[in-house]
């Protein structure tokens, strides 16, 4: 099913999560003093890898056309706020939404509703580095759609082959587009779907069919509002197909204080254009 594209401008950045990973993991030997005084906060848009990971993220969502972006914050996080708010009014222009409470994801996006409007828009976290063509290619989509990385793509990044068994798989149905979410797949289900699998980092592209999905989702186990509940509510109830947009390129992920050199290394030469 070929759809006509419907280029975004829009993109919200969730980064009101708590970090408790990363305030939690040990590392701090190997961390600056600015970056561990930033580890224990667990604000990770903030963590010092050259400059502020955030920084990197602005910068890679106005290389690949994005021009309105919304960062998702907790209502302590004045630090986040206050150093994103000058870069508005630069390439791009920065609004900001508060989640009250640590509900999940998609309680997360349901705080950027009114930045959204009607219109289509990107999620991602705020604690990864995605690369241009993941954010390239949902832009050019005609509607709903994913990243689907690939393994090999992902172990050229700093995520190794055993943290990659731990992410979400994606499944497609016979037209290539999303009908299954398999949240930290067991060793069966390799046995099962033999052949690379297709891995979701949480990077996406939404309509605001997601909001009505993300109202109608009972709290999950772990008392939270997830996401991926909401995209099967959107794909099985509502009727929101989601296209795989598939990609080679590695993500980097900034999860604990073990994950700081590597990333700060690898975003050397990266330039930053805010």
């Amino acid at each position: 099913m070929k759809r006509e594209v419907i280029l975004t401008e829009k993109a919200v950045i969730l980064a009101a999560g708590r970090g408790t990973r990363m305030q939690r993991t040990h590392g701090a030997d190997v961390l600056s003093g600015d970056q561990a005084a930033v580890a224990q906060t667990g604000i990770k848009a903030l963590m010092p890898v050259g400059r502020p990971l955030v920084d990197y993220a602005l910068s890679a969502l106005a290389d690949a056309g994005y021009r309105k972006i919304c960062l998702v914050t907790a209502p302590h996080h004045d630090a986040l706020r206050n150093h994103a708010r000058p870069f508005s009014g630069g390439r791009v222009t920065i609004d900001f939404a508060t989640q009250h409470e640590p509900l999940g994801t998609a309680n997360a996006i349901l705080a950027a509703a009114e930045f959204v409007g009607n219109d289509h828009f990107l999620m991602i976290n705020s604690d990864n580095y995605y690369p241009p063509a993941a954010l390239h290619g949902l832009r050019n989509c005609g509607g709903a759609a994913v990243a689907a990385f690939s393994p090999e793509g992902l172990a050229r990044g700093n995520i190794s082959p055993e943290r990659i068994q731990s992410f979400a798989v994606l499944s497609a149905d016979d037209n290539g587009f999303l009908d299954r979410i398999v949240e930290k797949p067991s060793e069966q289900y390799f046995r099962e779907h033999p052949g690379p699998p297709l891995v979701g980092m949480n990077c996406w592209r939404f309509t605001p069919t997601i909001f009505a999905a993300c109202k109608a989702i009972p709290k999950s186990p772990r008392g939270e509002f997830e996401l991926p509940d909401a995209v099967m509510v959107a794909i099985r109830e509502l009727g929101e197909p989601f296209e795989l947009v598939r990609c080679d390129e590695p993500v980097l992920d900034l999860s604990t204080r073990a994950d700081v050199a590597e990333v700060t290394r690898r975003l050397k030469s990266v330039e930053v254009r805010l």
